[in-house]
């Protein structure tokens, strides 16, 4: 997520907890009523949020991990693509033994 991304949600939040608390007082609420539910909602909506980013770190599925997955990948391609027939053969060989032999 970049930093500009965070900073829209961050204000997002803002104006949904100001939002929330006009519409409390709209349906009847206090002000200190609609304040406390208002701010108990974003305390909800903020501790969901950070535990979708907690799960995410812990399934390792961050912009990070992919950007690393994908590298790896293109090096990989990139080395296979620079091999000669030869080379290639010998691979094929290798790999097939060791799928022969565990």
């Amino acid at each position: 997520m970049r930093r500009i991304d965070v900073i829209a949600i961050s204000l997002g939040i803002f104006a949904i907890g100001g939002i929330t608390y006009f519409l409390f007082q709209a349906i009847g609420f206090d002000g200190l009523s609609a304040g406390v539910w208002s701010q108990a909602l974003l305390v909800v909506v903020v501790l969901a949020w950070t535990l979708t980013y907690l799960f995410r770190v812990a399934n390792k599925d961050m912009t990070y991990n992919q950007q690393l997955k994908d590298y790896e990948e293109a090096v990989l391609q990139k080395r296979l693509e620079e091999m000669t027939p030869e080379e290639l053969e010998k691979l094929q060989q290798e790999i097939e033994q060791e799928t022969d032999n565990p």
